[in-house]
C-alpha cells in the first residue's frame, strides 16, 4: 500500500482511503519475469497498469526489426494511462519486463468507478493526462526548430521573457534532450558552443543570457 500511496493516481489519499477504494472494485496483481512482454504495441489498452515492484521498459521496433528503448519505468508510475480511453486506445509501445516485476491491473470499468467514488482520483487522472498532453505539445513545438541551437534558444527565451536574466534550469540535461528530441551529448555540445561564443553563460544548471540578439537569431537557423 505504501507504493500506491506514492502513485500520482492516488495523490492526496492516505493508505486507509486507498484500501477502502480498492475493496470496492475488481483488480488483479500480476507477476512477470525478466523479458516477458507485458503489452504489445497496437494492442488495445484494457486496463490501467501501476508498477508495484521491479522495472519495465517501453520500446519500439524500427523497420529492420531492431528494438529501440524509449524509457525505463519504475514504481509507482502508471503505464500508458493516457491511452486507456479514446477511440484509438491502443498501446503505443511494447512494454517488456527488465527484471521480476509486479503490476497492479485496474480494468477500465474499475478506473471509471474509482473516478466516480473519489474526486481526488478524478482530479489526479485529469492532471496526469493534461500534463502528458502539455509535454507532447511542447515537444512538437521544439521539433519544429531545425537545429538544436534553435531549440535551446526557444526554451531559454521562453523562460526569461522579454529581458535578459539568469535562471536556474529545473530540468536535467537528460530531460531537456528528451523534450527536444535529441541525444544528451549533442545537447551538451550545443550548450558549450553557445557558451564559448558568449551568447549564454552556462554553469551547471545556472544559465545567463549574454547576447539576446544573437540568441534570437538561432531561432532562424
Amino acid at each position: 500500500m505504501e507504493v500506491l500511496a506514492k502513485c500520482p493516481l492516488f495523490k492526496g489519499i492516505d493508505n486507509e482511503g486507498i484500501s477502502q477504494l480498492l475493496n470496492e472494485i475488481p483488480y488483479q496483481i500480476k507477476k512477470y519475469e525478466k523479458g516477458h512482454m507485458i503489452a504489445q504495441s497496437g494492442e488495445e489498452c484494457r486496463s490501467l497498469m501501476i508498477m508495484l515492484k521491479g522495472s519495465v521498459k517501453g520500446e519500439m521496433m524500427d523497420y529492420s526489426g531492431k528494438a529501440i528503448k524509449i524509457e525505463d519505468i519504475e514504481p509507482p508510475k502508471p503505464l500508458a494511462i493516457a491511452f486507456l480511453f479514446g477511440e484509438n486506445n491502443s498501446c503505443p509501445v511494447n512494454i517488456v519486463a527488465n527484471n521480476s516485476v509486479e503490476i497492479l491491473h485496474l480494468p477500465k470499468k474499475s478506473v471509471i468507478e474509482l473516478m466516480q467514488m473519489s474526486s481526488h482520483v478524478l482530479k489526479n487522472i485529469m492532471n496526469i493526462i493534461s500534463s502528458k498532453t502539455q509535454f507532447l505539445s511542447d515537444k512538437i513545438r521544439f521539433l519544429s526548430f531545425q537545429t538544436i541551437r534553435g531549440k535551446i534558444a526557444h526554451y531559454l527565451l521562453q523562460l526569461t521573457g522579454p529581458v535578459n536574466g539568469e535562471m536556474i534550469l529545473t530540468k536535467s540535461q537528460e530531460e531537456l534532450a528528451n523534450m527536444f528530441g535529441v541525444t544528451r551529448p549533442s545537447l551538451g555540445r550545443a550548450l558549450r558552443d553557445l557558451h564559448n561564443e558568449n551568447i549564454i553563460e552556462a554553469k551547471g544548471k545556472s544559465v545567463k543570457i549574454i547576447n539576446r540578439e544573437l540568441l534570437v537569431k538561432q531561432l532562424k537557423k
